[in-house]
């Protein structure tokens, strides 16, 4: 049988995957561990998707990692997720600079700790000049907190003369957003068999190709991330427009 990465079509490949990472905890908890074992397996996961995108040539790929909600998990939960993101954020640098990967981050990410913080921005400036995949990781992120922050943003400048209110626009409201700097995600997946968005990029999802699977995050493989692409390109993206127009477009193309 062909290899799954074989039946990829490389002309047709989402240019932005956004991921929400689910099923850590659960999956530790199914083997009888605390859910900080998952988390940690799951770390293996992030590599090896990451290595599968760079190696088939995704050009951005969002990982939801935390969100402003899970702050209200237990401290000692919080407190081990806090310190592995430290020490793997510390130990990725050198492997991202070797595959030409730079890291991004969006949320509020003041609400990390400061050596959080630190490890955050080192990787992000080390990592600067890399030319090949964007990483983008989503930290203390929730996308209700992204769009009250860009509305206040915008009333600011407003106030200051910045911005006439007539003239306010969907490409206004993009510019204030903490993704302004990337393209809208093509395919979103979620792992561990959640049917929800989960408050995650809801304005930048709004014509994405939802992809969900019941594999638990720390079992995901880069051939699942294949699998989903396979069937992300078997579907007709009509961005409002009826199938037949699609197709004249295509071909007069």
């Amino acid at each position: 049988m062909q290899p799954l990465i074989e039946q990829i079509d490389k002309q047709k490949l989402p240019k932005h995957i956004a991921i929400i990472m689910d099923g850590n905890g659960r999956w530790a908890e199914e083997k009888g561990q605390e859910r900080l074992y998952g988390h940690y397996h799951g770390v293996e996961s992030v590599r090896n998707i990451v290595e599968g995108c760079a190696e088939i040539g995704i050009e951005y790929l969002t990982l939801y990692a935390f969100s402003t909600e899970n702050w209200d998990r237990p401290q000692s939960e919080v407190d081990g997720l806090m310190s592995l993101l430290v020490d793997t954020i510390r130990k990725e640098v050198p492997i991202l600079n070797k595959n030409n990967i730079s890291m991004h981050a969006i949320g509020n990410i003041e609400m990390l700790p400061k050596d959080a913080q630190k490890a955050l921005a080192e990787a992000i400036e080390l990592t600067s000049k890399n030319t090949g995949l964007h990483l983008i990781m989503a930290l203390s992120y929730s996308s209700r907190w992204e769009l009250v922050n860009a509305v206040k943003n915008i009333g600011l400048d407003v106030k200051a003369g910045k911005i006439n209110p007539a003239e306010i626009n969907q490409n206004t409201l993009q510019q204030y957003l903490s993704t302004s700097n990337y393209p809208d995600p093509e395919l979103m997946i979620r792992t561990s068999g959640e049917f929800r968005i989960s408050n995650f990029l809801l304005y930048q999802l709004a014509y994405a190709e939802l992809y969900f699977t019941n594999t638990r995050w720390p079992d995901f493989r880069k051939e699942n991330l294949f699998e989903a692409i396979i069937d992300f390109q078997f579907r007709e993206r009509r961005f409002g427009k009826t199938g037949k127009q699609i197709q004249n477009e295509a071909y007069l193309a």
